[in-house]
């Protein structure tokens, strides 16, 4: 039971060191609180909340993953090197990728009740 306690302490650790220090998982906390508070307003479907959180969840995640891909690059190298950039930059782009996508999600999910509230 330690273990498991230990393990939710070392995780709780990461996200806590990621939303303190890393601007743009603060910015898609933020971003996906604004989406949150926009469901709630518009009242979307469950269903349409389960997409919502999910990637909210997703952008999140993966930009952990990219901060732990460019601290352990950083750990093994100092010096500039062609496959440390390429870890980075890949890295980035896939947050990049799931931002855009989210966005799309945000659209889709959201356009047809603000359209309806125009109407």
């Amino acid at each position: 039971m330690r273990s498991l306690l230990a393990a939710f302490g070392y995780a709780f650790a990461g996200v806590w060191y990621l939303l303190r220090t890393q601007r743009n998982a603060q910015i898609h906390c933020l971003i996906g609180a604004c989406a949150l508070a926009l469901a709630a307003v518009l009242r979307v479907a469950r269903w349409e909340w389960l997409v919502l959180i999910v990637t909210i969840a997703l952008v999140l995640a993966v930009e952990g993953v990219n901060t732990a891909i460019e601290a352990v690059v950083d750990l093994v190298t100092t010096q500039p090197h062609p496959l440390a950039k390429i870890a980075k930059d890949v890295a980035a782009g896939t947050v990049l990728i799931c931002a855009i996508a989210s966005v799309l999600v945000g659209c889709l999910i959201f356009l047809p009740h603000l359209l309806a509230l125009i109407r």
